[in-house]
């Protein structure tokens, strides 16, 4: 069978390949090499994938409102680690969570799209935590309008893809009024601009890339840490 709208991918240190198959409701495990690949999940509304410690495959997942954990090996067994009790606004619920990221304590970062946050679920718990946005929509320093990314440096500053602000916001550890690193003046395609940003990633020297959706393009950008570093010292 073919892939039809692939939103997400992630790797392993094997070089196999784990597709988010949004169109046709799975994931696929492609090995390195492999001429074909195989569906490793089925019936999952897919709209995110991260690997921890080459062991663990976590997957959002839109349709149900949640994040669940795989192991990437012959146990396909899988549990709710984030959301899972319908949509909605509660602490313990997600609403069309989008792209999460996974820090070094397996706690879940969780874009959560509809509700214009960034929920943390520490392993285990019950319920999330509120990082940032939350509020009504908006483009104030503590609101955030339909995000879909989010990642988490070594210092615990939060970057966030603010989708229908055309902005990338930081957030510091701890703080829940962000700052504008990239756009958010009004959409374009000038090099300063972003119409739609979609997904972010950082490169080993730092560089931060960005999604840029609705101008078809990737922009990087060199971003000034100064700033998170002095507020973390």
């Amino acid at each position: 069978d073919g892939i039809f709208y692939p939103i997400d991918l992630a790797i392993d240190k094997n070089g196999t390949m784990f597709i988010c198959d949004y169109g046709n409701s799975r994931v696929i495990r492609w090995p390195r090499g492999a001429s074909n690949g195989e569906t490793f999940l089925s019936n999952i509304s897919c709209a995110g994938l991260m690997i921890q410690s080459n062991q663990f495959l976590y997957v959002t997942d839109f349709r149900e409102h949640r994040v669940t954990r795989w192991h990437i090996g012959t146990n396909r067994s899988g549990e709710i680690v984030a959301g899972g009790h319908g949509q909605g606004s509660d602490f313990n619920q997600l609403n069309k969570p989008f792209y999460s990221f996974i820090d070094k304590d397996r706690s879940v970062f969780v874009a959560d799209h509809l509700n214009n946050r960034i929920m943390k679920w520490v392993e285990n718990a019950q319920e999330g935590i509120l990082i940032a946005g939350g509020n009504e929509p908006g483009s104030e320093m503590n609101q955030l309008s339909i995000l879909t990314s989010v990642v988490v440096d070594q210092m615990g500053s939060i970057y966030v893809t603010d989708t229908s602000n055309n902005r990338v916001m930081r957030y510091l550890k701890g703080n829940k009024e962000g700052i504008v690193i990239v756009g958010g003046v009004e959409s374009g395609n000038g090099p300063d601009q972003l119409t739609e940003p979609f997904d972010l990633s950082f490169d080993r020297h730092g560089n931060l890339y960005v999604v840029d959706l609705a101008n078809y393009r990737v922009q990087m950008f060199k971003i000034d840490k100064s700033e998170c570093e002095k507020f973390h010292s």
